[in-house]
């Protein structure tokens, strides 16, 4: 996790929740070319900078709701991790489910996963 080591609170607080959203949403883009079995070391590893990223936003933000929502997210992330194989429909739903947190991130979903128009 060397590539966020030196990624502090105060910097991460800095930076909306949108573009926190889609930075854990690039982590996770990352782990979806990653569901090879030889590739499973570095699926694990993109799913840790996922988690290390989700709760460095958890700490950032005050919403209630939204934290508490991220939180829950977090948990099907955590599931993805400790599985014991990739699971593409579980990451691709996850995936879907970390972007419908805010308009912004909804209005990727169609580049991202190639589904539906985008959301206005």
């Amino acid at each position: 996790m060397a590539q966020h080591a030196g990624l502090t609170l105060e910097r991460w607080a800095g930076f909306t929740p949108d573009q926190q959203l889609m930075m854990i949403a690039n982590e996770m883009n990352r782990a979806a070319k990653l569901m090879a079995p030889p590739d499973r070391e570095r699926l694990k590893n993109s799913y840790a900078r996922a988690l290390q990223l989700t709760d460095l936003t958890v700490a950032a933000r005050r919403e209630h709701g939204f934290r508490r929502e991220l939180l829950r997210w977090r948990d099907l992330l955590a599931r993805l991790w400790l599985g014991a194989g990739s699971d593409p429909q579980a990451h691709r739903d996850a995936m879907r489910c970390l972007l419908l947190f805010s308009p912004a991130t909804a209005r990727q979903i169609p580049f991202v996963l190639g589904e539906g128009p985008a959301v206005s």
